[in-house]
């Protein structure tokens, strides 16, 4: 890079005058220490990129580059900002992943509702089965069966109880 006395150029420029673009950018977006990463990144761009030849205006060339980047920047934390969603406060646990403990406690309690359900009598077992394992709408349950409404709601609170009364949990939940 030559420093031809008579012609700045635009990184020298930008030394020169780096307040003044920082001040100019913080004018337009108000905030200072945006403008300095804008100008920064200017600066950058300059190295990277090398000189531009037959620059008769260098600080207006880089009040535009530097305009430029800080309008891009600008929409760009915009964007991201509407697809953040800003959590007020941390959870308590970093991973959701199941612990060995309660994955033996889910373990433990599947299978006692495996062994309760297996303790029903046949038809309230295919009733409850039907119902709330395979989401069967209960008109659907009786008519399959041959029973009444009435029958296929009585096996389900027969099977519902007998599953709570296995896991220890007598209230009833809606």
């Amino acid at each position: 890079m030559s420093f031809d006395s008579a012609k700045p150029t635009l990184l020298s420029t930008l030394v020169r005058h780096y307040d003044e673009l920082v001040d100019h950018i913080r004018r337009r977006f108000g905030d200072k220490g945006m403008a300095r990463e804008v100008v920064h990144d200017v600066c950058v761009q300059l190295l990277e990129r090398g000189e531009k030849e037959d620059v008769h205006t260098p600080l207006a060339l880089l009040r535009k580059i530097s305009h430029d980047t800080a309008v891009s920047r600008y929409r760009s934390d915009r964007r991201r900002a509407t697809w953040v969603q800003a959590v007020p406060e941390l959870p308590d646990v970093a991973c959701t992943a199941a612990t060995p403990v309660s994955r033996y406690e889910a373990e433990r309690e599947f299978q006692l509702l495996v062994d309760a359900i297996a303790g029903l009598p046949p038809r309230c077992q295919a009733v409850f089965v039907m119902h709330k394992i395979h989401d069967i709408p209960q008109a659907e349950v009786a008519e399959r069966l041959g029973i009444s409404i009435k029958t296929v709601e009585k096996h389900l609170r027969l099977g519902l109880t007998a599953c709570r009364e296995l896991l220890g949990r007598n209230e009833v939940r809606a």
